[in-house]
């Protein structure tokens, strides 16, 4: 299968909780972080995260340094990413960011009566956004036939920000080659709060454990980067 090489990245707590419950977003990384993560957002074609994220979080998913965008443009690519927002049943905000922002547009893969309830959602949205779309992925949307989709569009890097089905779907997938984890130096401990991943059905076993690439601090926060596949291209 010719798919984009798959950077599935993720900030999360010690005890693996991505948000806490309350109304505000939970701070779990630091300057030196995100800053590290523009520069990946810069290396990569396109970006994908869930409808949870969009609804929860409402991202513009944007190269946030100027001069990463210009590095961009000089290589002839857009300063921002292509944008993937993967929803099952079809049903986002149009007005949201993720699709008001950014120079390259963006995709949403859905399936089933979802593909008609997206493509409603995005009939009304002004001329002046970027361009979108809609594709049927599958009922429900397969992560096989995103990534041969994005491949078909000259993806050749995509980054997964989540939130944690769409780091499931992923990894139970085998499809990804890549994982960045950020650890915050703190717990939740929040039962409801949300996690990194969800149950499933993971290839990364004790068996067939992932292997560590990288670890080291940015500040307190700990950096760990893994391969998934074996033979993953550098």
């Amino acid at each position: 299968m010719d798919r984009p090489y798959t950077i599935l990245s993720c900030a999360m707590s010690v005890d693996g909780r991505i948000d806490d419950t309350g109304p505000e977003r939970l701070r779990l990384s630091n300057e030196a972080d995100f800053a590290e993560i523009d520069e990946l957002r810069a290396e990569c074609d396109a970006i994908l995260v869930g409808a949870g994220t969009l609804r929860a979080d409402n991202p513009g998913l944007l190269v946030r340094s100027p001069l990463l965008r210009e590095r961009r443009r000089e290589r002839g690519r857009t300063a921002h990413l292509l944008k993937a927002l993967v929803t099952r049943s079809g049903e986002f905000d149009p007005a949201a960011r993720f699709f008001s922002t950014g120079d390259a547009g963006a995709v949403v893969y859905t399936g089933g009566a979802g593909v008609d309830t997206a493509r409603r959602a995005l009939a009304d949205r002004p001329a002046a956004d970027p361009p979108a779309e809609v594709v049927d992925a599958g009922d429900p949307p397969t992560v096989r036939a995103v990534l041969a989709d994005l491949a078909d569009r000259g993806v050749g890097r995509l980054l997964v920000e989540g939130g944690g089905h769409i780091h499931t779907l992923f990894l139970t997938s085998g499809l990804v080659d890549e994982l960045r984890l950020a650890v915050a130096p703190f717990l939740v401990g929040q039962e409801d709060a949300p996690r990194f991943v969800v149950p499933g059905a993971f290839p990364q076993t004790p068996d067939a454990p992932m292997r560590l690439v990288e670890a080291r601090a940015l500040g307190d926060v700990a950096v760990l980067r893994y391969r998934l596949d074996r033979g993953a291209r550098a």
